[in-house]
């Protein structure tokens, strides 16, 4: 059987190199290639892939976790395997938590992505030793959740943005930034922003 995949990642270079590496292999055929989250949805209705490789950073809108989600809400929807340079805690907790069936790093060998990518067609887990270890933690030791936009606004305080800041780049409220920021608090069990930034740091849900 021949596994259709759509490789999606914002820089060409890594998206040519990734197709020249699978087209060795007559099992695998490289149907589309996107470079945004947006884009991936629309090429992956019109293509129809058994297998998405998706990067986690993609620029500017939809990130890898936020397009694995919505590909996964069709119960026809591909599988999704993560391919990124990025392995803290929260990446790939959020990554798994959305539905993606593998989590594996850039430096991965080739013939152990082509492989992971056949695995990934027959419905199988695939995913990176550090990638297993973090989600055997998770299981052990669950860790609070931050909603997406939740971690958004994190992030940004973590930057030193003001709540007027994060609410004009995020287009929502002030008042819908300090309540995200109220659930953080929550959440994390804290009372401040900068507890809250250390906190997320220390537990791995900023990155």
């Amino acid at each position: 059987m021949t596994v259709r995949v759509l490789v999606v990642d914002d820089h060409p270079v890594v998206r040519a190199g990734l197709r020249a590496l699978l087209a060795v292999d007559a099992r695998v055929d490289v149907v589309g290639e996107a470079a945004s989250g947006e884009e991936a949805l629309v090429v992956a209705r019109a293509r129809r892939p058994d297998v998405v490789l998706m990067d986690l950073q993609l620029g500017d809108g939809l990130d890898g976790v936020a397009a694995t989600r919505a590909l996964r809400e069709d119960p026809d929807g591909p599988r999704v395997l993560i391919l990124t340079t990025y392995d803290t805690d929260a990446d790939i907790v959020r990554a798994v938590e959305a539905g993606a069936a593998g989590y594996l790093l850039k430096d991965t060998p080739a013939a152990t992505l082509v492989a992971a990518v056949e695995r990934a067609a027959r419905g199988e887990t695939v995913l990176a030793p550090r990638a297993a270890e973090v989600l055997v933690g998770h299981l052990r030791h669950p860790r609070p959740a931050l909603s997406d936009r939740e971690a958004q606004v994190l992030a940004r305080v973590a930057d030193g943005h003001s709540n007027r800041d994060i609410a004009r780049e995020l287009l929502i409220s002030e008042a819908t930034v300090k309540t995200h920021l109220v659930h953080v608090f929550d959440k994390l069990g804290v009372d401040s922003r900068t507890a809250a930034v250390a906190v997320a740091r220390e537990q791995g849900l900023l990155r």
